[in-house]
């Protein structure tokens, strides 16, 4: 076990105790938790990259330590009633839907451009930029409406993605060469 994927871990082992302070509205500890976790993903990478310690298990975990962390924020925030239960519902069923997809496609042997695009990583920007403000107005007593730009933004994201991978998915395979 290398010390990229050890940090990796370290990220997911976070996620019980993020979801426990923000369960008991603990707002600043989940924010310093989520900063912890995401300093760890910063680090691993920088690590692996540096002393070339790229692994398969590394980047399967890498990603998926990522989508736990901000989709169980989602959950969470929702659950307590800071996050609107339809914005959850959506962003996890986009996650579910492509990785479906993903999966369907691995095993029917059909080859998928994997590719982050510009759309799937404003949309990670926009998710991971709305709860840690979501988080941070809580801990502040303000009131959430002030982020009803960025909700409204961050939706338009998640679901233009969302389609655009799904046009990716499934376009015929002579399109991906061209």
């Amino acid at each position: 076990m290398n010390i990229p994927n050890s940090l990796t871990i370290l990220r997911i082992l976070l996620i019980p105790c993020y979801i426990g302070l923000l369960i008991y509205s603990r707002f600043t500890e989940a924010l310093i938790v989520l900063i912890v976790a995401g300093l760890t993903d910063a680090l691993d990478g920088a690590i692996a990259r540096v002393k070339n310690q790229h692994t398969r298990l590394g980047a399967v975990l890498d990603p998926l330590a990522d989508k736990l962390l901000l989709t169980s924020g989602f959950i969470t925030l929702s659950m307590i009633h800071l996050i609107p239960s339809w914005v959850t519902i959506l962003v996890v069923s986009r996650d579910v839907i492509l990785l479906m997809g993903t999966a369907v496609a691995h095993f029917a042997e059909y080859r998928l451009d994997l590719t982050p695009t510009f759309l799937g990583k404003g949309t990670t920007f926009l998710q991971l930029s709305y709860v840690v403000l979501v988080i941070f107005l809580s801990s502040r007593q303000i009131d959430l409406t002030l982020l009803l730009p960025l909700l409204l933004g961050m939706v338009s994201f998640t679901l233009l993605s969302g389609f655009h991978y799904l046009y990716r998915g499934v376009r015929p395979p002579s399109a991906i060469n061209s």
